[in-house]
């Protein structure tokens, strides 16, 4: 029986290049998307779902189980950037920003582990960012809601193990997608105490999402993850730079992992 695999945020980026891989290799690939009369392209059906809103993830997730008669594996990939200083960034965005990548795979992990307890199987794989290991200058706010999601992912992987899931996270580095384009930029402010180093460490980032690695690399990792009978509790894929800057902070004093993260910034 081909697995059935729902995936939030996958008209675009990653989810997208994820829904398409696992759609050529066979799985029975339901996609999500806010705004569905935007997309006409999609290889694999989309069904509407804000992460934000209880009745549509509710809606989404009755659909798929309607249709298919089960839900064997979720990833939770839908989620949005955030830059700026953190003085500087309305509380409303801040917490805008939780309700899409934190608050809203919650959601929709509660939606769907009913039907995974009655299957007595299931898979959760939640998209966090190796940003969320660290906590970075000017993505204060994603480093954190990411971060989080790890979190929780370590947490519930427990408490589920004996319904037969299996939980687990992927932090990927820098992708080319279009994640810089949808994400929340604070404004650089003329004359603000914040506006050249903001200003600079902003373009950075952009070029690193310009050249991030492919797509189809999270795809591929992804599907290696699903045929593991036994994932671990995370994965991280990108760059091993970005990989190694992880064991750095483990192994690195505070303030010496610190220093070398404001060079690398130009702080």
């Amino acid at each position: 029986m081909n697995k059935v695999v729902l995936i939030t945020g996958a008209s675009s980026g990653i989810g997208k290049a994820i829904g398409e891989f696992l759609h050529q290799k066979g799985f029975v690939v339901y996609g999500t998307s806010r705004n569905l009369e935007k997309i006409t392209n999609s290889v694999f059906p989309l069904i509407t779902l804000d992460v934000r809103n209880s009745d549509s993830i509710q809606a989404a997730v009755a659909k798929v189980i309607s249709i298919s008669g089960r839900l064997d594996i979720l990833i939770n990939n839908a989620g949005i950037g955030i830059t700026g200083p953190l003085e500087e960034i309305p509380m409303e965005e801040i917490k805008a920003n939780f309700d899409t990548n934190f608050f809203g795979p919650i959601a929709v992990m509660q939606a769907v582990l009913p039907q995974m307890r009655e299957q007595q199987t299931g898979l959760i794989i939640n998209i966090s960012s190796i940003a969320g290991y660290m906590g970075l200058p000017y993505r204060s706010i994603y480093s954190a809601s990411k971060g989080a999601l790890s979190l929780v992912t370590e947490a519930l992987r427990m408490e589920v193990k004996s319904f037969g899931i299996h939980i687990t996270d992927v932090a990927p580095g820098d992708f080319a997608t279009n994640i810089a384009a949808g994400r929340f930029h604070a404004p650089v402010i003329k004359d603000s105490a914040y506006e050249k180093p903001y200003a600079a460490t902003l373009q950075m980032m952009d070029a690193h999402v310009d050249s991030g690695s492919n797509p189809l690399e999270m795809a591929a990792a992804i599907y290696a993850i699903i045929q593991n009978p036994n994932p671990k509790v995370h994965y991280r894929v990108g760059l091993l730079l970005q990989k190694f800057s992880i064991v750095l902070k483990k192994i690195l004093p505070d303030t010496v992992y610190e220093r070398m993260l404001m060079k690398h910034y130009k702080l």
